[in-house]
C-alpha cells in the first residue's frame, strides 16, 4: 500500500476480526421517539423524551392597555339619576309652594269680596234704620301776643 492523501475507500463489508456480533433487541432510528432539549435545575440543557417533557409555556393573551375611567360609568349614571330626581323634586316643591301662595291669595281675595258683598247688601237693603246720632265737636285755638292762647270748644 502506498500512502495517499485521499480518504480511505468505502468498503461495503468490513472485516470484523475478534469482535462478537451485537446481540439483543435492535432499535431502528425510525422506531426511536423524538427527543427534546430542556433546561435542568442548573440551567444546562439536557435531552428528554418528548412524551416526558413539560408542556410548553402558552403565550399570554394581549392585555388591554387603554386607560380605565376614574369613576365607574354605571355609578356615574346612578349619581346623575339621584341628583336629577332630587332637583326635579325640589322644583316640584317650589311649584307647590307657589301654588299654595296663589290659593292663599285667592282665599284672601275671596274673603275681601265676601265682606264687600255683605257690606254692600247691608247698605242697599238695610238702609238707615232707627235713630241716627251725630256727635260733632270743634276746637278753636287762637294764638295771642306774649305766649297767650285762647281755646274755645263748640258743639
Amino acid at each position: 500500500m502506498n500512502p495517499s492523501n485521499l480518504p480511505e475507500q468505502y468498503r461495503r463489508y468490513a472485516d470484523v476480526v475478534g469482535e462478537q456480533p451485537l446481540t439483543g433487541k435492535v432499535e431502528l432510528y425510525a422506531e426511536r421517539g423524538s427527543v427534546v432539549w430542556v433546561p435542568d435545575a442548573y440551567g444546562r440543557m439536557v435531552p428528554m423524551p418528548k412524551h416526558h417533557a413539560p408542556p410548553p409555556v402558552l403565550a399570554t393573551e394581549p392585555r388591554d392597555l387603554r386607560p380605565q375611567p376614574l369613576f365607574d360609568p354605571v355609578a356615574q349614571r346612578w349619581v346623575g339619576a339621584g341628583v336629577g330626581s332630587g332637583i326635579a323634586l325640589w322644583g316640584g316643591g317650589q311649584f307647590l309652594a307657589g301654588a299654595s301662595q296663589f290659593v292663599s291669595g285667592l282665599s284672601g281675595m275671596g274673603a275681601l269680596l265676601f265682606f264687600l258683598a255683605v257690606a254692600g247688601a247691608r247698605a242697599v237693603i238695610g238702609g238707615r234704620s232707627g235713630a241716627y246720632v251725630r256727635n260733632e265737636q270743634h276746637t278753636h285755638v287762637h294764638q295771642k301776643w306774649f305766649g297767650r292762647t285762647g281755646i274755645t270748644n263748640n258743639q
